[in-house]
């Protein structure tokens, strides 16, 4: 069994862009999105994907994650609610982690939301200065919740 250990920041500045990748696209779409379980699907650049998580708890959640042919993945993103996450994802590696930097477009645009995915819930790490308020348990901030409560509408 999968385990998803992950937090989520907002940002202070654009100072991670210098140390930044040159990023992906990724659409993703959600076959089903209720809180006890979503099941995603994502194309990033070439490659399909398809996700099942299960409920968060404090900040830890089951994660079933597989590749699937791009062909398919396209097609069931035609399956998905509405509207499609749009996002280019950068990373950025810093002591031994490796921050995940996703910058909305489409209804989402103008939201930037730093992700760092953990060993366990106690691990303790450095954020870098271009980090700021957590945003982990807020489930505004969760892809799956965008979809009914896109960022362009939050006033």
């Amino acid at each position: 069994m999968g385990l998803e250990i992950e937090r989520k920041f907002l940002l202070k500045s654009d100072e991670w862009k210098v140390e930044a990748d040159h990023g992906l696209q990724i659409k993703q779409g959600y076959l089903n999105s209720v809180i006890e379980r979503t099941v995603r699907v994502r194309v990033i650049g070439d490659k399909g994907m398809l996700t099942v998580k299960g409920k968060t708890n404090n900040l830890t959640r089951k994660e079933f994650e597989y590749e699937i042919p791009y062909e398919e993945a396209i097609s069931l993103l035609e399956l998905c609610e509405r509207p499609i996450i749009e996002k280019k994802r950068y990373l950025v590696k810093r002591n031994d982690l490796i921050w995940e930097i996703d910058v909305f477009d489409g209804e989402n645009k103008g939201l930037v939301i730093a992700e760092v995915e953990l060993d366990s819930e106690a691990q303790r790490f450095l954020t870098p200065n271009w980090i700021g308020e957590e945003v982990s348990q807020e489930s505004k901030y969760y892809n799956s919740s965008l979809l009914s409560n896109p960022y362009n509408t939050w006033g």
